[in-house]
């Protein structure tokens, strides 16, 4: 990358700190991304709701907020990485499996970045004036799921196992899934006990704060919403193990 776009992105990413409540005008369609490794690319589809251009960069991370273009180091390819969006039109985003060895036996998680960069202000008015030019950037969860796993991701959230330990509910996520759960409540004691929720990586474990919760909600129903492969929220039901 020259030194011009590693100062833009720098830049850029630093302006989007500035306005964290600022909506952004490029849409992009959908809420997470996934890639199957049987296919080896996915399209992802950015929409500029708005009347001006606008430049967008597209990059992908492996977890790193503060990620840049040129720091990034991912198996991935996007095309194109940055381009122009003229006003109410659509543009697709490609992005390419390089075939770098990833996890064969679950998902591998990653982020997809898209940073929109409003034009200069056109009005003779603001010439000579000053004023604030905001970057936005959006980061999606990209899934990437290798071929063969066993189970249905969307009944995997069914096999999470639920344990209570101390003022906390500890989850089990046995299968190759990233799960992420949301609403999550323990109807314990004649009492609904809630969590935020969050999400457990495949064969892996998580602990959620629950409070009021003890060792005697063994048998309690755990009911929650789990994120689907379109964004969609599903309910689902479990119960504390012994």
């Amino acid at each position: 990358m020259t030194s011009f776009f590693r100062a833009l992105a720098v830049a850029l990413l630093a302006a989007c700190t500035l306005a964290p409540s600022a909506n952004a005008n490029v849409l992009i369609g959908g809420t997470r991304v996934i890639l199957p490794a049987k296919d080896g690319e996915v399209t992802v589809r950015l929409t500029n709701d708005n009347t001006t251009p606008a430049l967008v960069q597209a990059w992908i991370d492996t977890g790193d907020a503060k990620s840049t273009p040129d720091s990034v180091d991912t198996p991935f390819l996007i095309t194109p990485p940055m381009f122009r969006m003229e006003p109410n039109r659509d543009q697709s985003l490609r992005i390419l499996y390089t075939r770098e060895p990833l996890p064969a036996d679950r998902e591998s998680l990653f982020w997809l970045n898209v940073l929109e960069v409003p034009p200069k202000p056109a009005d003779r008015e603001a010439v000579g004036s000053n004023y604030m030019q905001l970057a936005l950037r959006s980061r999606l969860k990209l899934f990437f799921r290798p071929a063969g796993l066993q189970g249905d991701p969307l009944k995997a959230p069914g096999e999470l196992v639920f344990h209570v330990s101390g003022n906390g509910l500890v989850v089990r996520n046995p299968t190759p899934f990233h799960i992420t759960m949301t609403d999550v409540v323990v109807d314990a004691g004649g009492k609904a006990h809630t969590s935020e929720g969050g999400m457990v990586a495949p064969m892996s474990e998580l602990r959620l704060t629950v409070t009021g919760l003890s060792a005697a909600a063994a048998g309690a129903p755990v009911r929650f919403n789990a994120i689907n492969d379109f964004g969609a929220p599903a309910a689902f039901t479990g119960a504390v193990a012994p």
